[in-house]
């Protein structure tokens, strides 16, 4: 926030962002073992442990990085004007997503034919046939990933950066100052049920669909960026826990006695509405614990902060790729969860500390600055 027109960092939004990010990936990697569609599938499904964490996980992960991205763009107007602001959303966000359509989504397509007997031959021989159609689905006949697979939010997140941007500028000075409360908790989660029961078809994302977290990005800058809100979660924050745990427990029996409902009915429409209300409270729980424990900085985050995109980007390939040599193998799945998840993360941090951060195209590439040599040989990291 600005106070006093000095721009106040608040770290537990970089904490949050970066837990959430290792989230993704342990979510990513229950998609390989759990029953739900996925571009590889272990040969042994579990119904029981990875698949109730893919439950809790997959209701509001996605939903709260674009609310903190919301809030982050809101702060990021505060310190450059629009124009600067649209460069670098280009560069830190473009340049990823081109990075992951060419060069990291055709492996992952790849495997997905295979293993689906839609293909029969090399990753070479395969290649050219990347370009043939849009892939639009799993299991699907299109396989140029314009989206970059995973990478998807990166294009989500660059094309309301521009169609949200006059608006935001238009409108700011009209709302800044007015104070987050009851009502703004009780009424804003209208409109997302709304929007819920009537477009949630509409490119429908990781459970959610595009308009639903249009509206959440909105709500993050005009909203949950407002040190109101800091107050309000102080005093809510333990009823939003309380409502998040009854309404988790609710989500998980409800799936798991009576699966999805796949029709629209009353059934389907008290169901989405438990899940409005579920990602909604856990919201507001997640923020209220990060103001309350991890509101400073150290050493660690700033190297994760650092770390997290090319993590983000690099995490899903591996993930598949590791997968694809071990999904026939006749291994207990507590083995091969000891085996996948350990030796991706270490993957992964191992291309970026020793190759990616040390490469100023690599950063650049994977959404980072550009650093001097000097500064690469001293350690020092950039500010986000």
């Amino acid at each position: 926030m600005e106070s006093k027109n000095r721009y106040v960092r608040y770290y537990d939004l970089d904490w949050i962002r970066v837990l959430a990010m290792l989230m993704v990936f342990l979510y990513h990697c229950s998609m390989f073992f759990n029953s739900f569609e996925w571009h590889i599938k272990n040969n042994i499904i579990n119904h029981s442990y990875i698949e109730v964490f893919s439950l809790l996980v997959g209701n509001w992960i996605m939903p709260l990085f674009f609310v903190i991205s919301g809030i982050s763009t809101y702060h990021a107007l505060n310190k450059r004007n629009s124009q600067s602001f649209m460069k670098e959303r280009f560069l830190r966000l473009g340049l990823p997503l081109l990075l992951g359509i060419f060069l990291l989504s055709p492996p992952q397509v790849y495997i997905e034919r295979v293993t689906n007997n839609q293909f029969d031959g090399s990753f070479l021989k395969f290649f050219p046939h990347y370009f043939d159609g849009l892939y639009l689905e799993m299991g699907g006949t299109g396989n140029f990933a314009f989206f970059g697979h995973h990478l998807w939010y990166l294009l989500m997140l660059l094309l309301f950066s521009v169609a949200t941007l006059p608006f935001f500028i238009k409108l700011r000075k009209k709302v800044e100052h007015r104070v987050f409360g009851a009502f703004h908790y009780f009424f804003l989660p209208i409109p997302l049920l709304a929007v819920a029961l009537t477009v949630n078809t509409i490119v429908n994302l990781a459970s959610w669909g595009i308009l639903f977290y249009l509206l959440l990005y909105v709500y993050g800058y005009f909203f949950f960026a407002k040190e109101s809100l800091r107050e309000f979660v102080r005093r809510i924050g333990v009823l939003s826990g309380c409502l998040s745990a009854i309404t988790t427990v609710g989500y998980l029996l409800w799936v798991m006695f009576n699966g999805f409902p796949m029709h629209v009915s009353l059934n389907w429409v008290l169901f989405m509405i438990l899940r409005v209300v579920l990602v909604w409270n856990v919201l507001f729980f997640i923020l209220y614990l990060g103001d309350k424990f991890l509101n400073f900085s150290n050493g660690t985050l700033k190297y994760t902060s650092q770390a997290s995109m090319p993590f983000y980007v690099l995490h899903q390939p591996i993930i598949i790729i590791l997968g694809f040599f071990i999904y026939n193998l006749d291994w207990a799945v507590p083995v091969k969860v000891v085996f996948l998840v350990p030796l991706t993360f270490l993957m992964i941090m191992f291309l970026y500390h020793f190759i990616i951060r040390k490469v100023n195209l690599l950063r650049v590439l994977f959404g980072l600055k550009s650093v001097k040599k000097n500064e690469i040989s001293k350690g020092i990291q950039p500010q986000a």
